[in-house]
């Protein structure tokens, strides 16, 4: 645990991450609408949606169609459309139209699985969860943290290392990291703070000519 709290502090340093809170419905409709969906896709099309539907109810008035036009260009949009109405009508008849505050009621929500469950737990709610998509689970992986590819298996590797007032932060770090320097096909090993800390085998070499960044810099 020594290494993982040195390293989840390096890597705060240098990206100052805080936990961030939003609603709960928008939390839970943004996440799904994000599968396998860039972000500056993801984030213009959830703004488009919210600003004319906003809550369950809103939502039920529109068409498969209306919300389809709204959210494109989401990969599966007419899929999504049709599983956005799913979900507020089980919302509404079986929550009061509130977002569940549980990971299982969340699991049973139509296209909602673990990783959606547990962003919806720990950044709408607050909860000391971590959510393991591709970045965390391969970060998690590449540092030695799990030695499982199941991000169940993962996450409960992660939680049995990571107490959970750290968990808040772990997964909007880890993604931020890994796009920026610990990415899935190249790692830009020579850039990276916590290198002399990753027992990662494949690191990439330092082409010449470039500099090492100080731990906790931005540059």
């Amino acid at each position: 645990m020594k290494n993982a709290n040195k390293i989840l502090g390096i890597l705060n340093r240098r990206y100052r991450v805080k936990p961030h809170r939003g609603k709960p419905f928008r939390v839970l409709i943004g996440c799904l609408l994000s599968h396998r969906t860039k972000d500056e896709t993801t984030w213009p099309s959830t703004n488009r949606l919210f600003s004319v539907a906003n809550t369950p109810q809103k939502m039920l008035k529109l068409s498969e169609k209306r919300i389809a036009r709204l959210i494109y260009p989401v990969g599966f949009y007419n899929q999504k459309a049709k599983r956005i109405k799913q979900i507020c009508r089980i919302l509404l008849k079986q929550f009061n139209g509130k977002v569940p505050k549980t990971r299982e009621e969340l699991m049973e929500l139509p296209g909602v699985g673990g990783k959606t469950a547990d962003i919806v737990l720990s950044y709408a709610y607050g909860r000391a969860v971590i959510a393991v998509d591709t970045h965390v689970a391969k970060i998690a992986q590449r540092l030695g943290w799990s030695k499982q590819k199941e991000p169940e298996k993962i996450r409960a590797d992660l939680h049995k290392l990571i107490p959970p007032s750290k968990r808040i932060i772990v997964n909007h770090l880890l993604v931020t990291f890994g796009k920026d320097i610990c990415q899935s096909r190249k790692p830009l090993c020579y850039k990276c703070p916590i290198e002399e800390l990753c027992p990662y085998p494949n690191k990439t070499p330092k082409p010449k000519g470039t500099l090492k960044p100080e731990e906790g810099t931005t540059a």
